[in-house]
């Protein structure tokens, strides 16, 4: 089996992706890449001849207030339709451009706009209606960001945009062999050779299923470093074995550039989608319709949003 994370972004140069490659005494994992055309790496991978399961840091899923009344039966379908509207991904710079075609917002900071504001131009009440059920804060870690909201260091619009529109959508549309987690299944029923299954995978949640703790900011390097003795233990104790490269990278602190964190999370996220492929996180999804249908879920999640 061959288990891939990539850390995604707007900027080409900050997406990095890790691959592992499961043998008989667990998984031999190497360092951090460039991810480059998606779709090439993708096929490449499947031309192996093994399953194939790769952990996205992106949104997969919509909002069920989003999602009420449209005609696609899930978000699958719906993704795949947005190959032929490339006006829905269309960032609207005020709120009267907002609407269900073009809900992304906003295109730049303007004074006093607010997410209430946002999700009341999308017809979905409060600003609470904006996230999906695993975006909302749980016992464990804050709320992340919602789908289509733009702005910000905490934000995950512009990452869905560019995973959605240059590659998923149109990939889904000409048949690419993607199998999107939940939506299709559960994670091992899909794995098979010839298809790749893609899962939204957290490196913030996946860091605190392994028991790490990183004291300070991912975004510096010292910080990263000083996290290196139990992140090999983690790792260790997910029986994945690091190439030599991968292990003077962690050494390092991931390198001194600005993708260094980018190359931590997708070795985090590795992690934690080895820990479900092998067991040691369950396949959980909440029954819950909405979710399995459009929402999508965090792998690896169990805890369910406060309240």
């Amino acid at each position: 089996m061959i288990a891939a994370h990539a850390d995604w972004s707007t900027d080409p140069r900050k997406r990095w992706v890790s691959l592992a490659r499961r043998g008989a005494e667990g998984w031999r994992a190497a360092a951090p890449v460039p991810v480059g055309d998606p779709a090439a790496l993708v096929a490449a991978l499947l031309a192996e001849g093994a399953p194939v399961a790769i952990g996205l840091d992106l949104p997969l899923g919509v909002p069920r207030g989003f999602a009420r009344g449209r005609a696609e039966d899930g978000f699958v379908s719906f993704l795949r339709g947005l190959a032929a509207r490339p006006g829905f991904f269309e960032v609207a710079a005020t709120l009267d451009q907002v609407s269900r075609d073009r809900p992304f917002y906003p295109a730049r900071g303007v004074k006093g706009m607010t997410r209430a504001a946002h999700a009341q131009a999308l017809g979905l009440g409060d600003a609470r209606g904006l996230s999906r059920l695993c975006d909302r804060a749980t016992a464990e870690r804050p709320a992340g960001a919602p789908v289509f909201w733009t702005l910000g260091a905490n934000q995950s619009g512009k990452a869905a945009i560019a995973a959605w529109r240059d590659w998923l959508a149109p990939g889904l549309a000409r048949g690419a062999p993607y199998a999107l987690w939940p939506f299709e299944g559960g994670l091992h029923a899909l794995l098979a050779p010839g298809r790749a299954v893609l899962a939204e995978v957290y490196p913030a949640e996946a860091l605190r299923h392994l028991g790490l703790v990183l004291r300070g900011s991912k975004r510096a390097r010292a910080d990263r470093a000083a996290i290196a003795g139990p992140l090999r233990a983690a790792l260790a104790a997910r029986r994945i074995a690091a190439d030599a490269a991968l292990s003077a990278m962690i050494e390092d602190g991931f390198g001194a550039d600005a993708a260094g964190e980018d190359r931590f999370d997708s070795v985090i996220g590795l992690a934690g989608l080895v820990g479900v492929l092998d067991g040691a996180r369950p396949d959980f999804v909440p029954d819950d319709a909405a979710v399995r249908a459009w929402e999508g879920w965090v792998l690896g999640q169990v805890a369910l949003p406060r309240g």
